[in-house]
């Protein structure tokens, strides 16, 4: 029998990257997926590949920095399939490169309400319904930078070190109501956010942060995925509030 047989996971930012190859695990392994992104387009695309391939997926539109949207979105999976058994909260941006007393408050603020505020939404109403269905896992994307500092990326490495603390507090609080909260802080992966950051093959860039990776490579979203699946799983049913390195020995230094 597949690890997910009839149970209903919620993939946030899984139009792409990480969330798009965790969003098709899942399906592979029996789940009825609900992929959510702001990005429509590749939402939609990721969910018709998913079916075509005899997966069950369906697409909903979602900003997680928008609270209300977020309430109605849990709404919307629990009016069509009953209840909620997974989520992994996926969704995130990165940011500019600048120093604290140079960085724009604008993009503090956009960045900490993706990042943090919308894992904070999207547990608050996904915690909610579990509670009321006896159960369910949830996984948090946060980072390395979840963990240790980086230079110049002042909000992002806040916000992910947020998630963290977030997890935790959560993690204490419904342990005893068969919720269980963990978080995973990938290094360095493959996906479109990498490259976004200017993260392109051969550049100087490039060479020197893949140098900071003992495996020496950046990951692969699989490698990622497998984490979370795991931690999805029954296999996992005593680890609680765990935030899982997956960074090829990165803060192993």
């Amino acid at each position: 029998m597949k690890r997910f047989e009839g149970k209903i996971a919620m993939v946030t930012g899984g139009g792409s990257g990480i969330g798009a190859d965790t969003a098709a695990a899942f399906a592979r392994e029996g789940a009825t997926v609900v992929v959510t992104d702001i990005d429509e387009e590749k939402g939609r695309k990721l969910v018709e590949e998913i079916n075509s391939e005899g997966g069950r997926a369906i697409f909903l539109k979602h900003d997680v920095s928008n609270v209300e949207e977020t309430e109605k979105v849990v709404k919307a999976i629990v009016e069509k399939f009953g209840r909620l058994d997974i989520a992994f909260n996926n969704a995130g941006i990165s940011g500019p490169s600048i120093p604290v007393a140079e960085y724009p408050v604008d993009s503090w603020e956009k960045i900490i309400s993706v990042n943090l505020s919308g894992v904070f939404y999207s547990m608050k109403y996904e915690i909610e319904q579990m509670l009321k269905q006896g159960g369910g896992a949830i996984i948090n994307n946060s980072s390395i930078l979840g963990k240790v500092g980086f230079s110049n990326a002042s909000a992002y490495t806040a916000s992910k070190h947020g998630v963290v603390g977030l997890t935790k507090a959560a993690a204490l609080e419904y342990a005893s109501r068969n919720i269980r909260i963990n978080a995973i802080n990938p290094a360095f992966i493959k996906t479109p956010l990498l490259e976004s950051a200017g993260m392109v093959q051969s550049s100087p860039a490039y060479e020197m942060m893949v140098a900071l990776h003992p495996v020496g490579r950046f990951g692969e979203p699989r490698e990622v995925t497998s984490v979370v699946l795991f931690l999805a799983s029954d296999g996992a049913s005593f680890i609680h509030g765990e935030s899982i390195m997956v960074d090829g020995g990165y803060t192993a230094r």
